[in-house]
């Protein structure tokens, strides 16, 4: 619920290049805001009109803002923002846009898999997070779009995942972990719709499992699927943070999902 009245400012529609897509949004209220339309003259001004209708003057639905030398921006596209009063005691997150969320499944609650937890909050992503130990979970309650979930056996979860998931595998146990890349090839077999395998770990770990999964049968094309190890290249360091900073990226360059 709004605490007090405020704007919502949203970016409604864009044309050639801009500082934020399509959706991107900032509440404005007399004295703060929250979030981001693109920053700079064009965040200025949508701010300045934001608090002159607070103050009791008029309010333009939508505003055109070509972002050229007459802004001050140099991006040089066209941005439109809508502006919408929201009274205090309102629920804020009906007006809210909804982005597309990416699908990841993110199997181990350790050291590396909690970052990851973190730092997602932040992102367009839907967790499903699977691991064996109840307790390795954090104690708060998950997000929105999230799921907790704890299995004796974390392979077992692989068939319900949503289709286009993205499936990080870091469990505790290098048994576990090979039952899931197993269960994620399986299912690549039948249904082709995860949008990535990622599994934690060095060549030779993979190297190891590699094998073992070609006395199951696994074809080279299959087995072509699994990245190993994860995370963009060239990021140096092994702090839980660092690695999970580079999975993520990883993560948001993938292709849009596609249930």
């Amino acid at each position: 619920m709004a605490a007090e009245a405020l704007i919502l400012v949203t970016v409604s529609r864009t044309s050639g290049s801009v500082p934020r897509e399509e959706g991107a949004w900032m509440t404005v209220t007399a004295s703060a805001t929250t979030g981001t339309v693109g920053g700079g003259h064009l965040e200025f001004d949508a701010i300045a009109r934001a608090r002159a209708a607070l103050a009791g003057g008029a309010l333009e639905a939508e505003v055109r803002y070509p972002l050229g030398p007459g802004l001050g921006q140099c991006c040089g596209g066209v941005v439109w923002l809508r502006f919408q009063a929201i009274a205090a005691g309102e629920d804020l997150a009906a007006y809210l846009p909804v982005p597309p969320l990416r699908p990841v499944a993110l199997f181990g609650a350790g050291h590396v898999g909690l970052a990851i937890a973190r730092i997602a909050r932040d992102l367009p992503l839907a967790l499903h997070w699977v691991d064996s130990r109840e307790a390795a979970f954090p104690t708060q309650p998950p997000e929105p779009h999230w799921q907790q979930e704890s299995l004796d056996s974390p392979a077992d979860a692989v068939p319900d995942l949503a289709g286009g998931s993205a499936v990080l595998i870091m469990s505790y146990s290098h048994a576990e972990d090979f039952n899931i890349v197993a269960a994620c090839l399986k299912r690549q077999r039948e249904r082709g719709d995860l949008a990535f395998i990622g599994l934690i770990g060095s060549r030779s770990k993979w190297a190891s499992f590699r094998q073992r999964l070609e006395a199951r049968g696994f074809t080279e094309g299959e087995l072509a699927q699994v990245v190993c190890p994860i995370g963009v290249p060239g990021v140096p360091g092994k702090e839980p943070a660092v690695i999970a900073v580079a999975v993520l990226a990883q993560m948001l360059a993938l292709p849009p999902a596609s249930a």
